[in-house]
Order: C-alpha cells, then structure tokens, then sequence
C-alpha cells in the first residue's frame, strides 16, 4: 500500500528592498529552500537547513506540495489572507473569549490578535517544522510570547482536549476559533473537523453546565480525592456499602493541584457530574488556593475531613478560605478556632471503625506470642521526635526550653501550642514568632505535640511495667524503659489492616493512651477494640460522654489510677463481658464509617442543597 505524499513546504524569501526576489532567494540573493514532511510518509523530502530565527529571515510566503497540488500560505492576497480572518471576527473578539487559531502562518493573524486582546492565545499547528520555516513564534517579543499556548497535538480530539484543558485554566470562557484558509487547504479534516467542534463548543457554557445544581437528587454523587492516607479506603468501602455512586480522583506526591490533577478533576466533573468532593487532612488542597478557587468557580463544594490535629497545618493554607468548603473535625474542641480562622461550616465528626475488618475472629488462629493478659499498642515517639529536633534546626533558645515547654504543653488544658506558648510561655513565643516561616513553626508545633504524647504515653505504660504487659510498637520503646528493673515484653509493630483485627481479641485487656494531639477527642482504638469483641480499657476524654454511655466504656481519669483497673477487670470477666458486648452493640450502631459518611453527607446537603444555601454560599 503506498502512503499518500506528506506536505513539502518551501520557504520563499524577498529582498529588504522594494525590489521583489524571486521565490526561493534569501534576502542576499541566494535561493534557499526548506522542506519538510511527516514521518513515515512517502516520498520523503530531505530538509534544508533553516536560516537563523531572526526577524529578516522570516519569509515571506510559504509554498505547500502536496501531491500534485501547489499552493501558498499567502498569495496573492498577501497578509490580509490572514489578518481578514480576525477582521471578519472583530466584534466577537473584544467580548469574553478565548480566540483559537487554527494555524500560525505567518504571524499576520496572531500578531492582529495578539494586538486587539489582552488575554491568552491558543494556536493549533501540527505542522511542527513550520516553526523552524517561519520563526513567528521564536521572534515573539517575550510579554507576547508569555500569551500563546502552542498546541501540536497530531490527532484532533486529543488537540480539543487540551484545548479544553487550557479553557478551564483560563476561567472557561467560550472558544473563539479562528481558521487560516491556508491550513483548511492543507487538511481539511482536522482543521476544518477543529473549526466545526469549537464553533460547537463556543455555544457550550461549560461553568454554567458544570455548576449545576448540587445534592437535588436523593442519593449523592461523591467525588473521592485520594491518597495514600489510609482512612480513604474506608471511606471509598463506606459509599459501597451505602450504594452511594462515587469516583476517584487518585493524587500523587507531587501532582497536588498541579497541572495533572486539575485536568484530572476537570474531566471527572465534566463526566461524573458529582455533588461535592470529599478529601482528608486537606490533602489535595494546596496553599497557593489554586484548587479552591478551581471549586469556587465549578460552585463544587468540598468536604475535608481532619482526622489529626487540623492546627498543625491550618494556618498554611490563609488563602484557602472558601464558602465552598465545608470542614470536619473529630475533635469538637477544635470547632471554634477554626471558625475563627475564618471558615464559616465546621462540623464536628468522630472516628469511627470498619467492623468487616474488625470483628470477632472466631476460629481464626493467631500466633501464641500475641496472647497476652494487658497490651499496648503505639508508637513511642522517641525517634520521630529525635528526627524532628534534628532536621527542624530550631535556634538554640527554642531547644534550651524544648524540653519544658513539651512537659508543660501536655499537662495544660491549651489544645494549640501557638496559643500555649502565647499564654504560658511568652518567652518561648518570641523566639516561636521569629521562625522564618510557616513550614517551621508548624516543624516546631509537632515537635512539641510528639514529645508532649511521648511523655504521657510513658508515664501510663511505666506504670503497668509491675504487670509486665506487652508493648507492640517501635524500638523506641526498649530506649525508654532500658533502666527499669520489671522489663515489658516487646514486640514489633504489626500492620494496621492485616494484623491487629486479629491481635486485639488475643488480649485480655487492650490499654489505650491517647496522644497530646487532641485532649478531649478519642482515638480510632476506642472503636475498633469493642468492635473485635474485646476489652479496651482507655483514658477518659470529654467528648467521650457524646459518644458512649458510662456503662460502656472502661475509663480511667488519671494514669494512676490506671494499675489498680487493669488488676479489676483481669480478675472480673463477667464485668468485663458485661462493657464488651454493651460497647460493640454502641459500635456497630452508631459508629462506623458508614455513619459517618452519612453524617458528613447530610451536612454538606444542608450547606448546599438547597436553593437558599446556594444563594448564601454564592453571596
């Protein structure tokens, strides 16, 4: 089969003189000519080399072979064969658009544009040696060039979806498509085929479409922003179970409101119609406001659930405050100070538990070494909080007091370190507000969260080593209690999702301490124990109280009081059997991820489903 002849361009050249050269000559008098063709095509013409991208070697005309047809870029209308394109368009070109030409020519046309407008400019040339024939876009001044969006895509519908891509970056105005005769001639199919589907799209109101009403059917439609944070899985196995259509859009490390991810969520909205968005610990949402504006303007509200301390990371994203985000928190204590950072829809939501993963694992066998009387599952915090004093290069002063001001934080009924330090600890303030940034206060936050919880959590468990528990975490742990004559047993961390299911069940007693983070909140523990049909024997929070009643959940209030509990209940099965079934019953029926989801559902629904909260949020 032989292939059709693939377009031979010939650059043709004239004298800087009103002495006309003919065709072909370069502006010395030399005849110089370029061809080109695409690959693979027959016959294949071997190209000259190009003159240097300067002004004066811009030609002026091309000459196109294709087969036994010859034709040229210009003559004999000369630049009007472009400029009349843009003259013919002139009215539509000064309202709200986005012009498209459909080839570059010369620079005739795009220049005219580029003079008339002040906005982006899209030029669509699959002809990409052109470029080394015509130097227009090279010989651009820089403020111009900063406005062309060149796109050389050799297929047409993956040309109009960039062309869609670069719509959206550029607030979704109509396509304004403006098609040189010369490229019509060329390939008719795919200029004429862009012409004739962005004259289309032009009539396609894309943010109006795409900002259609939200929560008007009875069940939602949820757009997932994952990553690699675990409790997204949950939530993907949650909309499942509650029939709750669903769609994810999968974030990568360093595509985060990137160029990748806003085309990622673009083509999902477009195609999946959702109702809000839902993402974790605003993983998604970069600080720079890219994402939340890219929202405002599709009116698509998002849901962000915080399931760590939100102080930690909220102060980064100032520019982040949108009406059409809606945040969670399980932690109430948390509610006002984020209101009074200026999000005005915060809801308080829990933790919760998944209880086909975690249930009673009758008949499952596990090995001898995880059976145990009393067991603590957790991290020590002893290297993350070495890690953190190494790397955070804190200045002397604020590592002097480090020690004292983590001690004072976790004893103190203060749930932010910025507001400890600003009541407390006005000395350590001062050094805190010199941090250069906020990415080092934030270092410096945690680095205060962990050892505050690394003090505690050693507290608890050193006072239980007279009944030598088992302590499953990191070896951490061996470090702290390295000098105690009564020794735990040890034994490394087990995986979330394979192991402890089965490992809670084999203690008669799980001891939970929960960490500094939150002060009034409870741990994911709390729930997971009792759903696996085992005893969990936890420190009391005050949200605890919203959440279970007295008789079914084993709770002490101080760490001392924690031995002589653990010696209760390892000797009073019956009262223990007693809070184990009371607590699952409480689990299973109000505390799972699908209530949860539920719960998040409905209040996004009141926020934005309904006329007069639409109205509210818009205003």
């Amino acid at each position: 089969m032989t292939l059709p002849c693939a377009p031979c361009f010939t650059a043709v050249f004239s004298h800087h003189t009103s002495t006309q050269a003919q065709s072909g000559q370069t502006p010395d008098g030399t005849h110089a000519s370029a061809s080109v063709t695409a690959p693979n095509a027959e016959p294949v013409a071997v190209p000259v080399k190009a003159p240097a991208a300067t002004p004066a070697n811009v030609p002026t005309d091309v000459e196109a072979r294709l087969g036994d047809r010859v034709f040229h870029m210009l003559h004999p209308g000369g630049a009007e064969r472009e400029t009349a394109v843009v003259d013919g368009q002139m009215q539509e070109l000064q309202r709200n658009c986005l012009p498209v030409l459909l080839g570059c020519g010369l620079g005739h046309a795009l220049g005219h544009v580029l003079h008339n407008t002040k906005g982006p400019v899209a030029v669509v040339e699959k002809e990409t040696d052109l470029q080394a024939i015509t130097h227009v876009l090279q010989n651009l001044p820089a403020e111009q060039a900063q406005r062309v969006t060149l796109i050389t895509s050799p297929q047409p519908q993956e040309a109009l979806i960039e062309l869609t891509h670069w719509q959206m970056r550029n607030g979704g105005m109509r396509l304004l498509p403006l098609a040189l005769p010369f490229y019509l001639r060329l390939d008719r199919a795919y200029y004429g085929g862009l012409q004739k589907e962005l004259t289309a799209s032009a009539k396609f109101d894309f943010w109006g479409k795409a900002s259609g009403p939200r929560f008007v059917g009875s069940s939602p439609r949820v757009l997932l922003l994952t990553s690699k944070y675990f409790l997204m899985g949950e939530l993907e196995g949650a909309c499942r179970k509650l029939g709750i259509e669903h769609k994810l859009v999968v974030l990568h490390d360093d595509a985060v409101a990137r160029t990748d991810f806003v085309q990622q969520l673009l083509e999902a909205v477009i195609s999946f119609r959702p109702d809000c968005c839902i993402t974790l610990n605003h993983m998604g949402v970069d600080v720079e406001g890219v994402l939340m504006d890219l929202l405002a303007r599709l009116q698509l509200p998002l849901a962000s659930w915080f399931v760590d301390n939100p102080h930690l990371i909220i102060h980064l994203y100032t520019r982040c405050v949108s009406p059409w985000t809606t945040l969670f928190t399980w932690d109430s204590d948390n509610i006002p100070s984020l209101r009074a950072a200026g999000f005005e829809h915060v809801f308080y939501l829990p933790l919760g538990t998944d209880p086909d993963r975690f249930h009673p694992s009758k008949g499952v066998s596990a090995p001898a070494a995880w059976k145990a009387d009393l067991s603590f599952v957790g991290n020590s915090m002893v290297y993350k909080v070495g890690g953190r004093l190494k790397n955070g290069r804190f200045p002397r002063a604020l590592l002097l007091t480090f020690h004292a001001v983590a001690s004072e934080f976790m004893e103190s009924d203060q749930r932010s370190v910025a507001d400890f330090l600003k009541n407390c600890r006005p000395d350590a303030y001062a050094h805190y507000q010199q941090l250069p940034d906020n990415e080092a206060k934030l270092a410096y936050e945690t680095a205060v969260t962990w050892q505050a919880t690394r003090l505690y959590r050693n507290g608890c468990v050193r006072r239980l080593l007279p009944l030598r528990p088992l302590i499953v975490g990191d070896a951490g742990w061996k470090v702290e209690f390295r000098h105690e004559a009564q020794q735990p047993r040890y034994m490394d961390a087990l995986s979330y999702y394979h192991d402890l299911p089965l490992f809670y069940p084999q203690s008669v007693i799980n001891f939970n301490c929960t960490s500094k983070q939150m002060k009034g909140a409870m741990n994911q523990r709390v729930f997971d124990v009792p759903a696996t049909g085992s005893f969990v024997l936890t420190d009391w929070r005050e949200q605890m109280d919203q959440l279970f009643e007295p008789h079914e959940m084993a709770c002490y209030h101080e760490p001392d009081e924690a031995p002589d509990m653990v010696r209760h209940y390892l000797a009073h099965p019956q009262e223990r059997q007693r809070i184990v079934q009371a607590a699952r019953k409480r689990v299973l029926s109000c505390h799972t991820w699908q209530h949860r989801l539920q719960t998040m559902l409905e209040r996004m629904r009141e926020v934005y489903g309904t006329p007069a909260a639409r109205g509210t949020v818009r205003g």
